[in-house]
This record gives structure tokens, C-alpha cells and sequence, in this order.
């Protein structure tokens, strides 16, 4: 029962992925509310993190790449957090999200898609109990 839920949350987070990163590619417009307005080469910037998602995605239905990807993909969420940040703060529109309060809400997905990816790549972050010496 376990691992098929860890089985549906890999498959959920991968499909994920993969729709996101093509969107990256076909609109491209929508993702640019991502990227502070600081930062150069915006669209430049929405293509390659499209290009990732897909490779992540591709990574968490390969058996023989599964925790890589797994691991991967929990840093590549935790690298876009601040542009997630960066909207609500500049209070810029995107994804259907135009109030404070929907952009606020997303801040809060976050750390679930995190977990959602760690569960599903079977991986812990607890530390093992530590075994005792043999005698």
C-alpha cells in the first residue's frame, strides 16, 4: 500500500514536470511572472527551467534514476521558492494568480511538492538508528 502511494506521488510530480516544462516552451509568458525583474535574460531563463522540469520529470519515471531525480527535483523547488517569493512581494500576476492571498497561498504548496517528491522517491530525512557495536 505504501509503495503505491509513493508510486502515484512519483507518477503525480513527474506528470507535474512534465506539463510544466513543455508549457515553458508553448507560453512561455505566464512563467516570466516567475522571474524577478532583476534578474537578465528572463525568457532565456523560463526556457532552460523548462528544459530542467522536463529532464526531472523524465528522471522520476526511470527506475535506475529515481532518487537522483527525486533529490534533484527537491533542490530545483527549493531554488524557485524565491521566485515564487519575489511574486507575492512584487505582487506581480501569473498562473491565475492575482491576489495577495492566492500568491501567498502558493508559498505554502511549496514545502508540500518538496515533501511530495521526497516521499515519492522513497527518501527519508530522518537519520537511521544508529546500530550498536558488535561484540
Amino acid at each position: 500500500m505504501l509503495n503505491r502511494a509513493r508510486d502515484l506521488c512519483r507518477l503525480f510530480i513527474a506528470a507535474l514536470l512534465l506539463t510544466s516544462g513543455l508549457l515553458h516552451s508553448v507560453n512561455p509568458e505566464p512563467f516570466l511572472a516567475q522571474v524577478p525583474a532583476f534578474l537578465p535574460f528572463a525568457l532565456a531563463i523560463v526556457y532552460l527551467s523548462g528544459v530542467i522540469e522536463i529532464l526531472l520529470g523524465v528522471g522520476l519515471l526511470v527506475p535506475r534514476w529515481r532518487r537522483r531525480a527525486a533529490y534533484a527535483t527537491a533542490a530545483f523547488f527549493v531554488l524557485i521558492f524565491p521566485g515564487n517569493v519575489w511574486q507575492a512581494v512584487a505582487q506581480v500576476d501569473g498562473f491565475g494568480l492575482d491576489t495577495d492571498l492566492r500568491r501567498i497561498i502558493r508559498l505554502f504548496f511549496q514545502p508540500v511538492l518538496i515533501a511530495a517528491v521526497l516521499f515519492g522517491g522513497n527518501i527519508s530525512l530522518r537519520r537511521p538508528k544508529p546500530t550498536p557495536p558488535s561484540r
